[in-house]
């Protein structure tokens, strides 16, 4: 639990080559196995570009790595979901599977289609889901692997390098004191876009039920 609050000590503890080691497996296990949803992604990438900031990593070593582990670990979701197919709807919960996660993540996918890959980025939990389901309902492998690319870009790259930027806006003194208050204004922020396009995809149903009234009609 530990790291998950203060994933900067353990990193810099392990020493700079084990800690991109690291950081690149959490990526990728997190961005496509089933145990992988538990794992801190947003707040690991952010970590990471504050010690790219601070010279304990190298930003061009690290931002390039991250990518294509987020990518790769996607890949390995859509294998995945397509050799086992629409079965796995259906599997039984585990230590390492929650059918309430794969059932979101495949109503998202049924809602907004191919560009649930980029916005299931930015939402826990449901981004290790995503890559599973579309390779088991079948998604044309060449629309998804740009998605997949354009998700990992934003995502992967986009984070680290918000991470890096917050060393530049912050003293360290600030960074110390409030480091995970920060994190969790930063993941808020990464996640307004896909949160907004939600909001205005069902903000009619979700007044009404507000308000205690009928669901308009679709």
């Amino acid at each position: 639990m530990d790291f998950l609050l203060h994933p900067d000590k353990y990193l810099e503890a392990l020493g700079p080559t084990v800690a991109l080691l690291v950081i690149w497996a959490i990526i990728f296990a997190e961005s496509g196995l089933f145990f992988g949803f538990f794992l801190p992604g947003d707040s690991l990438l952010l970590t990471a570009g504050l010690l790219a900031y601070k010279g304990f990593l190298n930003l061009w070593i690290l931002a390039p790595g991250v990518v294509v582990g987020a990518i790769l670990g996607d890949n390995v979701g859509y294998w995945f979901g397509n050799k086992v197919g629409p079965p796995i709807f259906s599997r039984p919960e585990s230590r390492f599977f929650k059918p309430q996660n794969l059932a979101k993540a495949h109503e998202f996918y049924v809602k907004y289609g191919p560009i649930t890959l980029v916005l299931a980025r930015f939402m826990p939990f449901i981004r290790t889901f995503v890559p599973i389901v579309a390779g088991a309902v079948k998604m044309e492998y060449k629309t998804f692997f740009f998605y997949n690319v354009l998700g990992g870009l934003l995502w992967g790259a986009g984070v680290t390098l918000a991470g890096f930027f917050l060393g530049a806006m912050f003293p360290p003194e600030v960074l110390d004191r409030y480091f995970i208050l920060i994190i969790i204004a930063v993941v808020l922020v990464s996640a307004l876009p896909t949160m907004l396009h939600l909001w205005n995809d069902n903000k009619a149903k979700i007044l009404a039920r507000l308000r205690g009234g009928s669901q308009p009609a679709e």
